[in-house]
């Protein structure tokens, strides 16, 4: 059985110990921010935390993640108040967001380290794969987030943390389920 600790909860999976960890996170743990990309480790869909490093979670198997810390996306911030996911949504970043949660995590590694990197740092930081092009917003939302969390800025525009689905349901009406089946026309 494979120990180690997920979004701060200590799990155990009884899986094969060479499973990759993406498959653990999204089949056994329902973790599916974490998305599958390429398999190969190139794209960086499924980037996730690893004690502090942005590693591919296609390419490590549940038995290298054996006592160490793993984050994903569901736990960067459950109310989008993170500066990065404030900043992406601020800025329009995402346009299919399939990458958008493997560059976050990526993101999130290098702000902890430096939360002023020039374009150069960012391009070696962020490898991920977009097929969307999204790298010149990209760029400027993680300078952003990195002014927001050194208190230089504050958004207005971004979803303010812990609004529910529910209550966005109820401001944007598209976001809700009708109360009834629509009726079917003869």
């Amino acid at each position: 059985m494979t120990k180690f600790t997920v979004n701060d909860r200590p799990v155990q999976y009884r899986m094969d110990p060479d499973t990759p960890l993406l498959w653990a996170l999204r089949d056994a743990s329902n973790l599916t921010g974490t998305k599958y990309g390429c398999g190969t480790g190139d794209c960086g869909a499924c980037t996730v935390d690893i004690d502090g490093e942005a590693v591919r979670s296609c390419q490590i198997s549940i038995a290298n993640a054996e006592g160490r810390f793993v984050t994903t996306i569901e736990a960067l911030s459950p109310d989008r108040g993170h500066p990065l996911q404030q900043a992406f949504a601020a800025d329009n970043v995402s346009q299919c967001g399939y990458c958008v949660p493997g560059v976050i995590m990526a993101a999130s590694v290098l702000l902890r380290r430096n939360s002023n990197p020039t374009d150069e740092q960012i391009d070696t930081a962020i490898t991920n794969i977009c097929r969307c092009g999204i790298y010149p917003r990209l760029r400027g939302a993680i300078k952003r987030a990195g002014r927001i969390m050194r208190g230089e800025e504050r958004i207005a525009a971004a979803p303010p943390p812990g609004i529910t689905p529910e209550e966005a349901a109820r401001t944007v009406p598209a976001l809700g389920r009708s109360a009834s089946p629509a009726k079917q026309q003869p």
